[in-house]
């Protein structure tokens, strides 16, 4: 019988993406921390880590590699094949969601790995709290907000949030289990009314699927990984790698 995904070390997962398999990372490898990619011109990096440092819960930096490079010390596989996903961005518009992205890796690409909360989801199962996509098997819900992000050089954009169905007795745990968690973006920044951060209608997220919010639940909202592609899109950045949202590089990096 294959193993669990939850019991796949992050070798075992990245051969599997280099092989072809393509899915949301929600539930994968517990233990472990994953992370989002955005990967920049050199000439935009310094741009990008004075971004996430004026936005650290949305953009919780865990490594940069060197220009080109194709791993970090967190990630002993190939940036461009060891995810399930990509998205390519040219002028700040996505132009591709690709398996791999071999060919469009430029020598002058500089690749950022930032926490990801799929780490915390185990720790939030564990305390009782429901995970609800992970649940249905389907991607986290994800929406742009009308909270502005601090800029940093040319780069500008909102906060990205993901968002969590969470038990009304439950909320106080998923807030204090997941704020444990600061370098994959630790507790909520908004608990209940979506539009008080200017998220209109829950079930149609910008990225994901959306998942019923239950009587008796409460919608929490965390800062979200795909807050600098956002950034890249509305800072109109000539050329960028993403991971496709959801799709996460699973690193060598323990939870703990």
């Amino acid at each position: 019988m294959a193993d669990p995904l939850s019991a796949l070390t992050p070798d075992q997962a990245r051969r599997r993406f280099r092989a072809g398999e393509r899915r949301p990372t929600a539930g994968w490898c517990d233990g472990w921390t994953q992370a989002n990619l955005v990967a920049v011109p050199e000439s935009l990096a310094g741009d990008l880590k004075l971004f996430a440092e004026r936005n650290p819960q949305a953009c919780p930096v865990l490594d940069v590699g060197e220009p080109g490079a194709t791993s970090t010390a967190i990630f002993n596989g190939d940036l461009r094949t060891d995810l399930p996903g990509y998205r390519v961005y040219r002028e700040g518009r996505p132009v591709a969601d690709l398996d791999e992205v071999v060919e469009h890796w430029r020598a002058d690409l500089v690749p950022f790995l930032i926490g990801c909360s799929f780490t915390f989801e185990a720790a939030l199962a564990r305390a009782g709290v429901p995970v609800r996509h992970v649940e249905l098997g389907v991607n986290v819900p994800m929406y742009r907000t009308a909270v502005a992000c601090a800029p940093a050089g040319v780069l500008h954009g909102p906060l990205v949030v993901s968002m969590r169905p969470v038990p009304e007795a439950l909320v106080a745990t998923a807030i204090e289990v997941s704020g444990r968690y600061p370098r994959v973006h630790g507790a909520p920044v908004h608990v209940g009314d979506p539009a008080a951060i200017g998220i209109g209608d829950l079930s149609r997220p910008d990225f994901g699927d959306p998942v019923p919010v239950r009587p008796g639940e409460v919608p929490l909202f965390w800062a979200c990984g795909v807050t600098p592609q956002q950034a890249v899109m509305a800072s109109g950045v000539e050329y960028a790698i993403g991971h496709l949202p959801g799709h996460m590089a699973i690193t060598d990096l323990r939870e703990t």
